[in-house]
């Protein structure tokens, strides 16, 4: 199925449950796949959802969401159902699944916890970066290529070496078409674009694709501008990490990891 190719979004919902992605959520490794930053952002946009419609008075907030990707995510109309794992008054578990063509793609699972005041405490050793007008523009589409990767301005860090840098990520499109987005969700939509941020080998020569991608947040993220300050490592069996602190204009709010799959690009 061709994806539509709606200027202003992502996504564009064609039922209750289902989405229809635009050429702009196109992938780095393949064009006719989804680029995963978007995925997790619409995958969190249903969860957000879900604790709407269920709970919508809970004060309960996403400290850490978990996709495990399960295979290839084609560019085609795809389904999201979520469910409560484990129900609790201040700790709840949910599980969402995205499915493509009857098949589930990723899963993912998010821990929330209550909301408390504990502004007398919060505290953190991590240093903030510096202010996205800091960094200098990149063209980060000259060297990846895609739908997503087109259509996010990215401001990087000047003096970035193989395998270690740190950028600022924002993007003028809608998640979902017609559809306001949590702050959460909009920010998640970006944030793993941090495997691509500080490569450490070329990808015209090397596929390193993420697998998953785990974060674990102390502060809810404001919209705007995601933060990546990001570190990758390869080792000798085809395997890598990218570890990455997140951040927000008001300074950092938690941790991502993705694991990879480190290989010679077929050809190269």
């Amino acid at each position: 199925m061709t994806p539509t190719t709606a200027p202003g979004s992502y996504y564009e919902r064609v039922g209750e449950l289902r989405f229809k992605p635009t050429a702009h959520a196109g992938g780095a490794w393949a064009d006719d796949e989804q680029h995963f930053s978007p995925v997790g952002g619409l995958i969190a946009h249903a969860i957000e959802q879900h604790l709407a419609a269920s709970r919508p008075d809970s004060g309960l907030a996403v400290a850490r969401i978990s996709y495990d990707i399960l295979g290839r995510i084609a560019l085609d109309e795809c389904e999201i159902t979520v469910e409560t794992v484990r129900p609790g008054r201040t700790i709840e578990l949910l599980e969402a699944v995205l499915s493509i063509g009857g098949r589930a793609v990723t899963r993912a699972r998010a821990w929330l916890l209550t909301s408390l005041d504990t502004s007398a405490v919060a505290d953190t050793s991590v240093e903030r970066l510096g202010a996205p007008e800091e960094f200098e523009s990149w063209p980060m589409d000259e060297l990846w290529p895609g739908g997503y990767i087109g259509s996010v301005e990215v401001r990087r860090r000047a003096g970035a070496v193989p395998g270690r840098s740190a950028a600022w990520i924002r993007t003028p499109l809608d998640l979902v078409a017609g559809e306001p987005s949590g702050a959460l969700a909009s920010y998640l939509a970006l944030v793993d674009t941090a495997n691509g941020i500080a490569v450490r080998q070329s990808p015209r020569e090397w596929m390193f694709p993420n697998t998953d991608l785990t974060v674990h947040l102390h502060r809810q993220p404001s919209g705007g501008w995601t933060g990546l300050d990001t570190s990758v490592s390869f080792g000798p069996g085809g395997h890598g990490v990218t570890s990455t602190v997140l951040h927000d204009v008001h300074g950092p709010v938690g941790t991502a990891a993705q694991i990879l799959t480190v290989r010679p690009l077929p050809g190269s």
